[in-house]
């Protein structure tokens, strides 16, 4: 089992619509991805570790797939899709990390 994190860094003044991340990218990118796609949960950061300090991360998405090989087969297809259409939600540029669920 992998997971696919993608993590927009927290950037003073940048734009993010959590609504619409929440409400048409995610349905579309999961619907893209088809079974390939286990599960999906999106995070909205609120804070970082010291009271007052802000989130390292205006918002993550965690993607749970059976392996590398079935993410890349079902995400590449619709790549240029799913990337175009970040421009709707934010101007945040994002991360992305692969894996392994150990526990």
């Amino acid at each position: 089992m992998i997971r696919v994190s993608v993590m927009y860094p927290f950037t003073e003044g940048a734009r993010f619509d959590h609504d619409y991340y929440r409400d048409q990218h995610m349905p579309m990118f999961k619907a893209r991805l088809g079974d390939a796609c286990r599960s999906v949960q999106v995070d909205r950061g609120l804070a970082g570790p010291t009271p007052g300090s802000k989130p390292l991360y205006e918002a993550m998405c965690h993607v749970l797939c059976d392996s590398v090989e079935a993410f890349q087969a079902a995400f590449g297809p619709h790549a240029k899709e799913i990337n175009g259409d970040v421009k709707n939600y934010t101007d945040i540029r994002p991360v992305m990390q692969i894996s392994s669920v150990v526990a």
